[in-house]
């Protein structure tokens, strides 16, 4: 009977509940199918089968119904994706500021009553020296602040207050879009987060010791921390010399620095002695530091105090083969540049730090990038490290020290440069060329990104130099009459098996002769109009179709046999000029300053231009392109080339400038440029008669440009006593533009040689039918 009624009673319950309730059940039952139907089926593309979904549907509705969110809610997730690194050059960088007038940067101007520190000030001057910079805001791609952001601890003397306000004042900014934000220091005691205490919004950091949780990649730049003794331009130079093999170092690993009691940054500088062994392995630590020190002394501050006194920091990192670089209270650390220019390869020891220039660089190959957890494993694993790998972390050091990082110029300027590779991906340069000699700043990717167009890279990547050459001739002569000096210069040149063509600059503003006056030569000649400036000789002319250029002056004299051997000697060696009148510099210590002389000396570093062999880079058109004209042949658009390209474009115009002012000067020019490339002096070769220095008695050009100085004569080589006042006020000129270019370029780039490359048998005692250049020995 109990069955009976408990069955009675769950019978009449599911009759109420199907009359009373049957209908939503079946409504709620019919969309709930139709809805896992819809989900099943979204979308509904006729080719689903093999179209794969990667969306959740669930996701992709949420988002398209605006009620989910209220107005306060999709503000705040705007602001988070903004400020929670999302920014990408497409999403945050306006490309079209940069399409008309290309790569251009805009300092704003400082305002009264807003210092700036002397770190600051260097970088803006950096700016403002280089070829990038512009004073038009409306042909700037890129945007600098003149509010001074690399010191952002509040507690710092330099802290500057006030920047929001400041900076949404600036009709400019636009939000920060288009905008670079220099900082060195962020945070503050006791976290030092990354905040910079104002909204940056769209604007891109170039910071140091970023972490790569707020770093963003292809849009931020992370840059190394520098003291502010660090040199503007120049910087001195590395302690291993290029190609040399360094001893064999007392000390394997060291470290020598401050060790924190508390606070962030603490614990790996505190178990750092837990490596040292007294030997090889040499870890010092201080605890004198910060106003408190002693509050939180422990048992072993006492003893490491006095260990640290014991050696000196400058000698333990000249003597080590590998350095520690931990973390301080931030992730960078100035040891990190210090150890790079001693040659001590680092060690890096600081856990989520995007390194400097990483985008491009390759520290892999010059750095050991350690773990802070994995502190006790680091003497083992550098010991296993090969003495061949050794040596290649140290060249690679001195390389990247020299190229990016020994001064606030190549630190700018590199940062520049990435920013500017990022506008064209299809022309930027490739990671090689960022990682080997000369450096992503020597190289114009404008132009070029293979590596055979580079004079450098031959040997290393087994391309050959070219088989043919160019001569380019200056002239300045009066209309109507060509002298008797460059109708044989032209004959000699053109009678090279070599010689591809000549190419003739008309330096006055009054028309060349006749093409019946020219001489009849083997190989195309042609006249090209130029503008009477001196630096227009190493402008990459259009007309030029061959690598190697014989750079030579109207009233030089040359032999065909000189010439031949000159161009095979530039073939074995197509890095350098190569050439016959030479002439060296030397330090004045009496005057401190540069000097110069063509004295018969056993050192040269300096081969003039009027009759020398040299890579060039000719560009595309180019206002020299479209203003030069041909009168006897016509001529090509060849694809790019090397130093003539740099000469234009990598220097900026106030150097050009200088050229064209001073007499003489855009040969010391040239060599100093190769010279800062190459590290490597000029190659004199052998010539059948000793060039001299004489002032000319050429007409001037008084058509010319206003504001052009006449003509030199050749500068075939200056005496130790100018003769007359002409010669006196060159040779005073010569040296005035040695001097500001090494105050420009920060040190002197040239280098001495004492090396004169002749021919085999030249000279000597066997028959002239065994010397394949008999008449170089003729006087």
């Amino acid at each position: 009977t109990r069955k009976k009624y408990i069955f009675l009673t769950f019978l009449a319950s599911w009759l109420l509940l199907f009359f009373f309730g049957g209908d939503q059940l079946r409504h709620f039952a019919f969309f709930s199918v139709r809805k896992a139907e819809a989900r099943r089926n979204w979308p509904r593309w006729t080719d689903r089968s093999v179209l794969k979904s990667f969306a959740d549907p669930e996701e992709l509705q949420r988002d398209g119904d605006p009620a989910l969110l209220s107005p306060r809610e999709r503000r705040a997730a705007w602001l988070s994706v903004h400020r929670s690194s999302r920014c990408r050059m497409e999403t945050c960088f306006d490309f079209s500021r940069c399409e008309r007038h290309g790569f251009k940067v805009f300092t704003y101007p400082q305002e009264r009553g807003q210092p700036v520190s002397e770190t600051y000030g260097k970088i803006l001057n950096s700016i403002e020296r280089s070829r990038y910079h512009t004073p038009n805001p409306e042909e700037a791609c890129l945007f600098i602040l003149s509010i001074d952001t690399l010191d952002r601890d509040h507690l710092s003397g330099q802290y500057v207050r006030d920047v929001d306000e400041k900076i949404r004042g600036f009709p400019l900014w636009n939000g920060g879009r288009n905008h670079l934000i220099f900082n060195l220091y962020s945070g503050t005691w006791p976290s030092y987060t990354g905040e910079l205490g104002f909204d940056i919004g769209q604007a891109m950091l170039a910071k140091a010791s970023f972490d790569t949780q707020s770093f963003r990649p292809g849009f931020d730049v992370s840059i190394p921390l520098f003291s502010k003794d660090h040199p503007q331009r120049g910087g001195d130079r590395g302690w291993l010399y290029q190609d040399s093999v360094p001893p064999k170092k007392k000390y394997l690993l060291v470290f020598k620095g401050k060790r924190y009691l508390t606070g962030i940054g603490s614990g790996t500088r505190n178990a750092l002695h837990h490596i040292h062994n007294g030997k090889d392995i040499i870890s010092l630590t201080t605890c004198k530091h910060g106003k408190d020190w002693e509050k939180h002394k422990d048992t072993r501050c006492d003893k490491d105090n006095v260990d640290y006194e014991r050696f000196d920091y400058q000698e333990l990192l000249h003597n080590s083969t590998f350095c520690i670089v931990p973390r301080g209270r931030r992730l960078g650390s100035f040891r990190f540049l210090e150890a790079l220019q001693a040659a001590c390869i680092p060690v890096l020891l600081s856990d989520g730090w995007e390194l400097p220039f990483a985008e491009v660089i390759d520290w892999g190959r010059a750095a050991v990038v350690g773990s802070e957890r994995l502190l006790l494993q680091i003497p083992s694993a550098v010991r296993c490290i090969h003495p061949e790998r050794v040596l290649a972390f140290q060249q690679q050091t001195q390389f990247l020290w020299d190229a990016y990082f020994s001064s606030v110029d190549k630190i700018v300027h590199t940062t520049l440069e990435i920013i500017k590779d990022r506008l064209s991906p299809h022309r930027s340069r490739s990671r090689f060329l960022w990682n080997a000699l000369p450096g992503g700043l020597l190289v114009l990717p404008d132009f070029s990104t293979h590596l055979g167009d580079f004079p450098f890279y031959y040997l290393q990547q087994g391309y050959k130099p070219s088989e043919k050459f160019t001569a380019f001739i200056r002239v300045v002569s009066q209309a109507g009459s060509l002298s008797q000096a460059i109708l044989r210069l032209i004959q000699a040149v053109s009678g090279s098996q070599y010689c591809a063509q000549i190419v003739v600059l008309w330096s006055c503003e009054k028309p060349p002769p006749p093409r019946g006056k020219w001489p009849q030569s083997a190989v195309p000649l042609t006249i090209v109009q130029g503008s009477g400036k001196l630096s227009e000789r190493f402008f990459p002319f259009e007309a030029i179709q061959t690598d190697a250029v014989l750079s030579l002056d109207e009233d030089t004299s040359l032999s065909t046999s000189e010439v031949d051997f000159a161009f095979l000697v530039w073939r074995s060696f197509p890095e350098r000029i190569v050439g016959f009148p030479t002439q060296s510099h030397f330090w004045d210590a009496e005057q401190g300053r540069w000097g110069y002389t063509s004295k018969g000396t056993n050192d040269i570093s300096i081969v003039l231009t009027a009759a020398a062999f040299y890579h060039r880079y000719p560009a595309g058109r180019g206002w020299w392109g479209r203003e030069a004209r041909s009168h006897l042949a016509p001529h090509p658009v060849v694809p790019p080339r090397y130093y003539h390209s740099l000469f234009t474009e990598y220097l900026p115009a106030g150097l050009r400038e200088l050229v064209d002012g001073l007499a003489a000067c855009e040969d010391i020019l040239m060599n100093v440029l190769v010279a800062a490339v190459t590290k490597l002096p000029p190659i004199k070769v052998t010539q059948r008669k000793q060039h001299k220095e004489g002032v000319a008695q050429r007409a001037e050009c008084r058509d010319g440009a206003a504001g052009t100085p006449p003509p030199p004569s050749a500068p075939h080589s200056a005496p130790a006593k100018a003769k007359g006042t002409a010669g006196s006020r060159r040779f005073s000129q010569r040296q005035d533009c040695l001097n500001q270019l090494a105050d420009w370029f920060g040190f002197m780039p040239l280098v001495s040689s004492q090396l004169r490359l002749d021919p085999v048998l030249f000279k000597d005692q066997v028959s002239v039918l065994r010397k394949k250049y008999p008449s170089l020995e003729k006087p």
